[in-house]
């Protein structure tokens, strides 16, 4: 095998490895430095610009996280690397300094709290066999790059994103990229920073596609995000001002999140409905400055009208926390039980009627499929009426088939399938030993076309209100089905805090 790669970045020169994956030969550039570390006076600061450095650097290994803390046994496995060095991306390419390749760049999920860029998950091997550069990324979490810090900006996550995405633009051809090919992608939290940019004029210019997987958007009030630091000022025991919060470890702050966000609840089912009210604590705050109103409403209004978007979730995102609690929720029935939620009792009607498999199931299948459409599938729904007429088309999805191991199409079982990592660690937890690879084929394979031509392969929702493409359901696969989210309730939820 030849020499290790190099590429020429804005910063210096960077060294990566070879790899070969299933035969396919490609090279991996790891921890990247995009910007200053976020220590001292640039804690709270937005990104600054990477300062040059002399000679070749080492891109071998992932860099530090912003995820401080093992997260434990999270559906997804992601590590956290210790260091201070931890606004960083990685590039996987077929074709260092090569051909004008598209491009993906993804941001991991986590509830916009947790997540780590470094996951096997996230692998970019299968999109460079297909042709395609991958791009993962680190930004800052939870209080660090989300909470109200008086004297601080605001969204300093949504600023990290951005900054990502302007290194991709200054350096992407250097690893073989093309600047102007870039797809946006993103699950969960990271779905909903794909809809926060899709909606943000910072970002415009700095991807051509869009795809949302099961995306969960925060957008936090001002009111909501000072109460959070208050909180988390009174649990720390420091005044409420930059300084103060400064004094707080890293280390500290995931177990203050929880305590701030989650006061002490009763039953299970208060702590369901907290979970329905507040799903997201933190995350994009709508500042009235970089983020000027909530993300659904700036795409009604035409925001991101002109970038392909691809939008999707998995059936039963949340059943198996409510599953947790399926015997006694046996004894509730599911209307009392819907309405101990805050629904009210004739959607309750219309909801049990569209949903009679979960019904027939039990309470706890119920739940779960509500919290889901609550976070995650009416989003889907909403973000597609939103953008119908718009001159840029929308492809919606489903993803159906069921884990053998865990009983329900649930959060995150799509990601192994979309970046084709089957054989990954930990994905036999959640998709069995023997997870079908034509399934991870429809799904992958859909991806890199999106991102070669800007179509993943079936008629879009604009074109036809309710198409929806279900991956994985029963019958032939794929299938296309004329109103895929017709069972989706999507009444608005008020924010408790």
């Amino acid at each position: 095998m030849s020499a290790d790669p190099v590429a020429d970045t804005s910063a210096g020169r960077v060294r990566g490895r070879w790899r070969d994956v299933d035969g396919i030969r490609s090279a991996a550039f790891l921890g990247i430095p995009y910007a200053e570390p976020p220590v001292g006076d640039l804690r709270f600061a937005a990104p600054v610009p990477r300062t040059p450095w002399d000679g070749e650097r080492d891109a071998t290994g992932f860099g530090a996280t912003p995820q401080r803390i093992d997260g434990g046994e999270t559906l997804i496995p992601e590590p956290a690397i210790a260091g201070e060095d931890i606004l960083s991306v990685n590039v996987f390419t077929p074709a260092p300094g090569g051909d004008h390749l598209p491009v993906i760049v993804y941001i991991h999920g986590g509830g916009y709290v947790s997540g780590s860029p470094a996951s096997a998950w996230y692998d970019g091997a299968a999109f460079a066999r297909d042709g395609v550069v991958t791009v993962t990324l680190s930004y800052r979490l939870g209080f660090d790059g989300f909470g109200h810090v008086p004297g601080a900006p605001a969204n300093r996550g949504v600023r990290d994103w951005v900054a990502a995405l302007e290194w991709v633009r200054e350096n992407i051809a250097a690893f073989g990229g093309d600047p102007d090919r870039v797809t946006l992608a993103g699950q969960s939290a990271g779905g909903g920073a794909v809809l926060t940019l899709l909606a943000l004029p910072a970002a415009r210019g700095l991807f051509r596609a869009a795809w949302a997987m099961s995306p969960a958007v925060a957008d936090v009030s001002p009111e909501t995000a000072r109460t959070l630091s208050a909180r988390i000022a009174h649990l720390a025991g420091v005044p409420a001002t930059r300084e103060g919060f400064g004094a707080v470890p890293r280390e500290d702050l995931p177990a203050l999140e929880r305590r701030a966000a989650r006061p002490e609840s009763g039953s299970r089912l208060e702590a369901l409905r907290a979970l329905v009210d507040d799903a997201l604590s933190w995350g994009p705050a709508v500042d009235g400055e970089l983020i000027e109103r909530p993300t659904v409403d700036a795409i009604r209004d035409g925001a991101g009208d002109d970038i392909p978007l691809v939008i999707g979730a998995v059936d039963d995102e949340m059943t198996f926390i409510t599953d947790r609690a399926r015997r006694p929720l046996r004894v509730v029935p599911a209307g009392i039980a819907l309405g101990l939620l805050g629904v009210e009792r004739g959607r309750r009607r219309d909801y049990l009627a569209a949903n009679a498999e979960q019904r027939r199931r039990g309470t706890a299948a119920v739940l779960g499929r509500y919290l889901g459409d609550v976070v995650f599938r009416s989003l889907v729904a909403r973000v597609a009426q939103a953008r119908e007429g718009a001159p840029a088309p929308t492809w919606a999805y489903r993803f159906s088939w069921v884990s053998p191991t865990k009983g329900w199409a649930l959060h995150c079982l799509d990601v192994p399938f979309w970046f084709d990592v089957l054989s990954a660690e930990r994905v036999a937890a959640i998709a069995g030993e023997a997870p079908p690879r034509a399934l991870a084929a429809a799904v992958h394979d859909s991806a890199a076309a999106f991102a070669r031509t800007g179509d993943p392969g079936w008629r879009p929702w604009s074109e036809a209100p309710g198409t929806t493409r279900v991956f994985g359901g029963s019958g032939p696969l794929p299938g296309v089905i004329a109103d895929g989210y017709r069972s989706v309730d999507q009444s608005p939820v008020t924010r408790r805090v």
